[in-house]
């Protein structure tokens, strides 16, 4: 018997005429349709029940789950899920918890993919090793996001506590032009202080490239105000990994939610909200930012010292101080 070239259901229809015409004895049909005796009586039985629907391919679908999560709860996750498109299971568990619904990681996730609502990418598990700070405002980290589905020439540029992961600054500034970096960055000191340290690529405006030593006057205006200045490794991205693993959760963002043309800064005030007081983090126990930040003690101040450049004596470097 072909099977291969036939369809299943025509396979079962042949074998029950057959069957029921008796043309030959059963347990020779049965081996010429390469069947067991049970099933050609099950197939037989159906026939005469149901006639010839009867022998279609049945369901291994119970019919009857009673472990299956509730419609209803099943029906929050999927709109929790529209709510936050660019969210996965376990950051979806604790909103719902936060709402009463309590399930588990795994039910979220199985509701996820039984709707379809999870991209083939997330449905890997990358192994991931973090390293931090050990308090608020140690280091800040710096850097503007590429311009890929963004409105303006530039993405918009992140200011990110390296500690809590709490988004100090989201700016939709359109350029790496200084003027509005630093403007940016004053609003940010006289809200939350002045950090120990700042994390920046060698990219501009922070870093030249035809300056002595890279610095420009938006780094020498940094480290008037007593900051430590840091460069991540040339080629090596991954020193700012935090900012880096922000840029593409806000990517994702840009994607599903869509991105309002007339309302940018807008947008962006209410992610930097949402990042810091809704988004659960899992590197920080699946808590918020805000919960691990607080303000820098450390006061900016708008008119710091000057800094003189005075020549070591038998060294090619200049020394900084200030007067």
């Amino acid at each position: 018997m072909a099977w291969k070239t036939m369809e299943v259901h025509e396979q079962r229809v042949r074998f029950v005429v057959a069957a029921a015409q008796r043309a030959q004895p059963f347990s020779a049909l049965c081996a010429e349709y390469e069947i067991s005796r049970p099933t050609g009586y099950l197939w037989l039985e159906r026939y005469r029940e149901l006639g010839v629907h009867g022998v279609a391919e049945q369901s291994r679908k119970p019919h009857h789950s009673p472990r299956r999560t509730d419609a209803a709860l099943e029906q929050q996750v999927v709109l929790m899920r529209r709510r936050y498109p660019d969210w996965g299971a376990r950051k979806l568990q604790v909103l719902l918890a936060r709402e009463g619904v309590v399930l588990p990681r795994n039910t979220v996730h199985r509701i996820l993919m039984r709707h379809d609502l999870v991209p083939e990418e997330e449905r890997r598990t990358p192994a991931v090793q973090r390293f931090e700070r050990e308090k608020p405002n140690e280091l800040w980290q710096m850097d503007f996001k590429g311009p890929r589905g963004w409105s303006q020439p530039m993405g918009p540029l992140s200011v990110l506590d390296d500690h809590s992961r709490y988004l100090i600054a989201l700016a939709a500034n359109g350029s790496t032009q200084a003027e509005p970096v630093r403007e940016q960055l004053e609003e940010a000191f006289q809200r939350c202080g002045v950090p120990e340290g700042m994390l920046m690529d060698h990219g501009t405006p922070w870093w030249s490239m035809n300056a002595p030593w890279g610095r420009t006057h938006l780094s020498l205006w940094l480290m008037r105000q007593g900051i430590r200045l840091q460069w991540s490794g040339f080629g090596h991205p991954q020193t700012q990994g935090k900012v880096e693993r922000f840029h593409g959760s806000l990517q994702r963002a840009l994607e599903r939610r869509g991105l309002p043309p007339q309302k940018t800064q807008a947008w962006l005030d209410a992610y930097r909200w949402e990042h810091n007081h809704v988004r659960p983090h899992e590197a920080l126990g699946m808590q918020t930012p805000a919960t691990r930040w607080f303000p820098s003690p450390r006061r900016y101040d708008p008119q710091p010292p000057r800094w003189e450049y005075l020549k070591t004596p038998g060294c090619a470097k200049w020394t900084p101080k200030a007067s």
